[in-house]
């Protein structure tokens, strides 16, 4: 990777650059002052077919100076913008900057339109057509690559319309997702349960907390090495909000079901990771958008 920050590639970028403005400025001006001997006809002598003959005439004036132009645009071009390597140019023009004021141009044209929403708590936006209607938009475009348009998730990606919360399922703790995301890991645990034989039997008691088919032989022999898992999902199982720690009694899979599924997880862990949205979207687009993702487990309650 130190290949492509290092001074190399930079100077590499300016070289081949300018290398070639002025192969195109050389190449001009040897063709200027070369001349080619003409016959007395003003051709070349090559004759093809017979009777076609390439004459000797030079390039119309109009056609030399759009190619001198065009030499000349290059080179100030080059001096006001980035294009040389790492040169940033006098302007100081970057697409970073580009951006930042489009988007703040957008935000503040779009600004009024969530004033009307802020003054109303998570529960009164999602009685509000106009506010559920923006904040299926925002959902769409912001979500729903991940959790599926209808927000039903997949494997690995929580559904959002059943009730069963990671971290909880209150407005201001879903606004605090949406704005500063998550980071969860379970750490590889197959080493403080013991044998693979116990593993197995831990992943058959964890299949029985839910009611899920398994070996209760083995559910019974698997339930003391449950105290591992205790820490995080509880000695009862049901999970630890605090720390994103899922129900095991719920009969919701977020990885995967069956035995082999939780063998692996406790065998290899897992990390999930929900990207912070608080650069990408402003505070009111997050109070829409945190109304509209409460009202979708929440439809019976709202007004």
């Amino acid at each position: 990777m130190s290949d492509f920050v290092n001074n190399f590639w930079s100077i590499f970028v300016i070289v081949l650059t300018l290398g070639g403005i002025l192969f195109c400025a050389l190449l001009l001006l040897f063709t200027a002052r070369k001349k080619v001997v003409s016959a007395e006809d003003n051709t070349t002598g090559h004759v093809w077919d017979g009777d076609l003959r390439e004459l000797n005439n030079p390039l119309p004036r109009w056609w030399v100076w759009l190619f001198v132009i065009t030499v000349i645009f290059g080179i100030v071009y080059l001096a006001a913008y980035p294009g040389l390597g790492s040169i940033s140019g006098k302007l100081g023009w970057t697409q970073v900057g580009a951006y930042e004021a489009e988007m703040a141009k957008a935000k503040a044209q779009i600004a009024p339109l969530y004033a009307r929403f802020a003054g109303m708590t998570p529960e009164q936006r999602a009685a509000d057509p106009q506010a559920m209607a923006i904040g299926e938009r925002l959902f769409m475009n912001n979500c729903a690559q991940c959790h599926g348009s209808d927000a039903g998730g997949g494997k690995s990606f929580p559904n959002l319309t059943d009730g069963d919360w990671l971290y909880g399922g209150d407005p201001e703790t879903i606004k605090t997702t949406i704005t500063e995301g998550r980071f969860g890991i379970m750490p590889p645990m197959a080493a403080a349960v013991g044998t693979p034989e116990d593993v197995r039997n831990l992943a058959h008691y964890v299949l029985s907390l839910s009611g899920s088919p398994s070996d209760s032989l083995r559910a019974s022999l698997g339930k003391s090495k449950f105290t591992a898992c205790a820490a995080c999902h509880g000695m009862d199982g049901k999970g630890n909000h605090a720390m994103g720690a899922p129900n095991l009694t719920d009969d919701i899979w977020l990885h995967g079901w069956g035995e082999a599924a939780i063998i692996d997880i406790i065998n290899n862990g897992k990390q999930n990771q929900m990207p912070a949205q608080k650069d990408k979207l402003t505070e009111g687009q997050i109070g829409v958008l945190t109304s509209y993702v409460w009202s979708l487990s929440n439809r019976k309650s709202t007004p």
